[in-house]
């Protein structure tokens, strides 16, 4: 499917898309990646920024936002150059434990094994004009976990990509969507200005910069509820 049907959904509020990596059956190919970059340029849409949350209130005068979960190598491989050529930019959350490494909390799919991003790449990355944020320290559920140990994975990630980078972290992604109003507040407590979920929807009148909505759009839907919660089978 195209972007032209959900042309009215997309200018009522700000679309925060969600993918994870690039180039797996089960994810997003390269080349429908490029088809989707493609579709929103020729639309007129511009990437905005999430830093910019507080202009997410009516409709979106053709903006929207491009972010990344666990900071794959696909993504640097094969999305870095595509957001160039048309003109935009996107953010990576990063798994501070596990930069240069493999996504080693993923335990079964097609997923397992997928080599992360490593520092020079994501310094890289940044030059070009993109953006990081956390993704914690070891990709935790947070509110299955202790609050010490949620808050440590929410504050020392913050600190170590600030130390390895020498940039400030604004933004925090809550690593499987899950998340509680503990674990809300822990977040703005680190000194983070946003945080998104995978709670589906279109940013609209946002009140609370801590549980901003996305569209899931980088993975094929597995349930008919899937594909009606992200609105967009891009991916088929």
């Amino acid at each position: 499917m195209r972007l032209a049907p959900y042309r009215r959904i997309f200018r009522e509020g700000v679309p925060i898309l969600t993918y994870h990596r690039i180039g797996k059956p089960s994810e997003i190919l390269p080349q429908v990646f490029e088809r989707q970059m493609k579709e929103f340029y020729e639309e007129g849409f511009q990437t905005t920024k999430l830093e910019q949350w507080a202009e997410f209130k009516g409709p979106s005068n053709r903006r929207f936002v491009v972010t990344f979960d666990d900071g794959s190598l696909s993504v640097f491989q094969y999305a870095q150059g595509v957001l160039g050529r048309f003109g935009f930019s996107g953010i990576q959350f990063l798994v501070a434990n596990f930069i240069g490494k493999k996504n080693e909390w993923a335990t079964k799919g097609p997923e397992v094994g997928e080599p992360l991003m490593d520092k020079s790449e994501v310094r890289a990355w940044l030059a070009a004009g993109h953006a990081i944020g956390s993704h914690t320290l070891t990709h935790p559920n947070l509110a299955r976990i202790d609050k010490k140990r949620a808050r440590e994975e929410i504050f020392s990630s913050k600190k170590k990509l600030e130390d390895l980078f020498a940039i400030p972290i604004r933004h925090f992604c809550y690593p499987y969507g899950s998340w509680r109003q503990w674990v809300r507040d822990f977040v703005e407590e680190a000194g983070y200005e946003t945080a998104v979920t995978t709670d589906p929807g279109i940013c609209r009148n946002v009140t609370d910069a801590f549980a901003l909505s996305r569209l899931d759009v980088g993975r094929r839907p597995r349930t008919l509820a899937n594909f009606v919660s992200n609105f967009l089978p891009w991916t088929l």
